[in-house]
């Protein structure tokens, strides 16, 4: 039947339209040429920064991410480490003190989620001395990452060219577990090198992703504290300040290292917080977004990169396989009709299925290839995880479409991947 291969190929082509800039922004990254964006490489101003940490039970592993933190190839008088335990039930704020932290602590179970931590930690902040601009710029970590030991000296340069914000490359501590870690990495990976890395590029926004940013004292005192609270308080933050017209920056010589869920009720569970949270954010400020985008012409492409970033992509693929289904069934209460359309059908659904996993494989083998060096895995476990990539993002497709209708609240989810800086850059994922 015409119509129904009509509608397909219109669909196709709409999703297509919707994310070909991301085919274009890979093409910058893998042919363009690095334009320097006035970063200083050699005489940036050295600036006071904080960490802040805000765990919940992370006994095990906040120790590493101080310890990283504080041997730093970068002058130690100006970095401190400010961690809020929590509502921690363990020792985490007795460790984080051993290791030379400065610690508070906080109970709260109404207002619960990491952004109502950092509020209260810049609150104390200023409450001890006067203003937020007691440092140039804090850094935004959880506890279970590790970063490289010339973190803050790269990040410093990107900040110092006037950059008041700075997103960084996001690796991870275990990428080699299982198929769950693997899909978390390499997305991850892929976020860093082929969505910021060209945003920096061509000098459009890039996003903040959880963790592994920096942000001036100067926003943090424009917004009297921390002020974005939804379950995706990283994106909210990013969407707000492109909205005000700050341009995130990029670092991609920055790296840290955190660590990837194990198994699938944990994935589950954090990927539900974080596609509910998208939704909240494409609620609240998919309106201003859109308006913004043609209204401020500098910003078009940082304000339609935001609005793609924050729709569904796996719903708009799923709308079309399913609109294929209803037909199908439809169809069964005609036999002539039935006949007419079943093979166009399952052409469609299987189409749109081989689709999906071809053009993420594809994503997944270029991220691969150019980034190998850099990922800590035996050879054998980095390919053989490059065919369950899809499969890992295709379990988005059930997520998005639960997270429209439950309630979702933020878990806490146990970091037990205890590897220091030096662990990570053992001879053996030097392969």
């Amino acid at each position: 039947m015409k119509i129904v291969s009509d509608v397909n190929a219109v669909l196709y082509i709409l999703l297509t339209l919707f994310y070909f800039y991301q085919g274009v922004y890979v093409l910058i990254a893998l042919i363009g040429k690095k334009k320097k964006n006035n970063i200083k490489e050699d005489n940036a101003a050295l600036h006071k920064y904080a960490f802040i940490i805000a765990a919940r039970n992370e006994n095990a592993v906040i120790g590493n991410l101080i310890d990283s933190i504080k041997n730093q190839n970068y002058p130690k008088e100006l970095i401190d480490v400010i961690v809020v335990a929590d509502n921690c039930t363990d020792n985490t704020a007795e460790i984080s003190r051993q290791h030379g932290a400065i610690v508070y602590e906080r109970f709260n179970n109404i207002l619960v989620g990491k952004g109502y931590a950092m509020d209260y930690v810049f609150n104390k902040i200023k409450e001890e001395h006067g203003d937020y601009t007691c440092y140039d710029g804090y850094f935004v970590f959880d506890a279970d990452n590790v970063i490289d030991v010339n973190y803050v000296k790269e990040m410093n340069k990107v900040f110092d060219s006037g950059y008041k914000v700075v997103t960084s490359y996001r690796n991870s501590k275990n990428y080699d577990t299982n198929w769950i870690t693997a899909g978390y990495s390499l997305w991850f990976i892929r976020e860093a090198k082929y969505l910021n890395n060209p945003r920096m590029m061509i000098k459009t926004s890039c996003a903040v992703s959880g963790t592994g940013y920096l942000v001036d004292s100067s926003i943090i005192k424009k917004n009297n504290g921390w002020k974005c609270n939804l379950l995706t308080e990283d994106i909210e933050f990013t969407v707000t300040n492109i909205l005000n017209g700050e341009k995130v920056g990029y670092c991609g010589n920055a790296m840290f290292y955190d660590e990837q869920p194990t198994t699938f009720r944990q994935s589950w569970n954090q990927r539900m917080r974080w596609t509910k949270g998208f939704y909240q954010v494409l609620f609240k400020y998919g309106k201003d977004l859109f308006i913004t985008m043609f209204k401020e012409k500098r910003m078009f492409v940082s304000c339609y990169d935001m609005i793609m970033t924050l729709a569904p992509a796996t719903l708009l693929t799923l709308g079309t396989i399913l609109l294929n289904v209803v037909l199908l069934l439809c169809s069964g209460f005609n036999p002539v009709l039935f006949k007419q359309i079943f093979c166009p059908t399952i052409a469609a659904i299987l189409f749109g299925f081989f689709n999906f996993y071809m053009m993420l494989l594809v994503i997944g083998l270029i991220t691969l290839i150019t980034e190998w060096k850099k990922i800590l895995a035996p050879g054998r476990k980095k390919i053989m995880y490059l065919f369950s990539f899809p499969l890992f993002i295709a379990t988005y497709i059930p997520i998005s479409i639960v997270a429209l209708f439950k309630k979702v609240e933020w878990k806490p989810i146990p970091h037990t991947v205890v590897k220091t800086i030096d662990d990570l850059s053992m001879p053996q994922y030097k392969e």
